[in-house]
């Protein structure tokens, strides 16, 4: 199968598309960063935050050369605490940039990739939270994803739900990957052993990003039109535990010190998700959070030591 997976150049994007290649699908994809290379992807240099009517000739033409039989859209403006300040981007960017890909898309069999964001603050007792319970979101960005589902699931595309995946090559914009990148620079000398932290309090569930690629996979194969798919493990860790897996994993000592940059106008204390409907589908998380960790860390440590040379 041919597969256009817009944002290739991501995080989830990088991953995605070595697990439908390694399933025998053809992939392409598109992308910003013009350095950016990925062996086996046929890709497009694409930027979602334009003019209206140049991103969707930009799209219509990605598209028509690579002729997909699916479209995975996962580009988009994906930091939480950051929708606050930058909200007219993110209207842009992840709504008026889906509507532009549905419509480029033509009718071609489409899976989007929203977040377990839309669900807002679920009481303790209803959670884990199941596919049928209705958004409520409480941020700029949950906002702008609830409302492109609602496109997306309007022209029968398939919507799908990730938890928080972690693993090597996500943004330090996000909590995990900054504790790693402050690790890797403290156990190199280049800051004190006092690592700069949020709210550790909020718990999540954690998903290996390698299991959310296998997920939507599955879901390129086997989705249902009109469908909505969490990926969730159905457990939940609070940013603290997680950070003391890190630290574990990193075998170093420091300090935490509260950074008010860190904090969210709005931030959920719980959020965790069951998944039986890719679980029907014979999907189930195999990987450990731990090992996400040590991938993180690893690259961090690398990325670390590439910048001083």
């Amino acid at each position: 199968m041919r597969v256009f997976v817009t944002g290739v150049s991501g995080f989830v994007g990088q991953h995605l598309a070595r697990a439908l290649l390694a399933r025998g699908h053809e992939v392409g994809g598109s992308y910003l960063d013009e350095t950016f290379e990925l062996p086996g992807v046929e890709l497009h240099l694409l930027d979602l935050d334009g003019e209206a009517g140049s991103v969707g000739a930009a799209l219509r033409a990605a598209i028509d050369t690579f002729r997909p039989q699916r479209i995975v859209h996962l580009a988009g403006l994906a930091h939480v605490g950051k929708s606050w300040q930058a909200m007219p981007a993110y209207y842009r960017v992840n709504l008026l940039g889906t509507e532009a890909v549905l419509a480029a898309a033509g009718g071609i069999p489409l899976l989007f990739a929203s977040s377990a964001e839309v669900y807002g603050v679920v009481p303790e007792p209803e959670q884990p939270v199941g596919e049928e319970r209705q958004p409520a979101p409480v941020s700029p960005y949950a906002l702008t994803k609830g409302a492109a589902e609602r496109l997306v699931l309007a022209a029968g595309g398939t919507v799908v739900r990730p938890f928080n995946m972690i693993g090597a090559g996500q943004s330090r914009h996000f909590a995990l990957p900054t504790f790693a990148r402050q690790l890797a620079a403290i156990e190199a000398g280049q800051q004190p052993p006092v690592l700069a932290v949020g709210n550790l309090e909020a718990r999540r569930d954690f998903v290996h990003v390698t299991d959310g690629a296998e997920a939507m996979t599955l879901l390129v194969e086997q989705g249902a039109p009109g469908g909505i798919y969490n990926i969730a493990s159905g457990r939940s860790c609070s940013i603290r535990e997680a950070l003391d897996l890190l630290l574990a994993v990193s075998g170093l000592v420091v300090e935490t010190a509260l950074d008010e940059r860190f904090l969210r106008p709005a931030d959920i204390p719980l959020l965790c998700g069951t998944a039986e409907p890719l679980r029907r589908l014979g999907w189930q998380p195999r990987r450990s959070l731990e090992a996400a960790l040590q991938e993180l860390w690893q690259r961090s440590r690398s990325e670390v030591v590439e910048a001083t040379r």
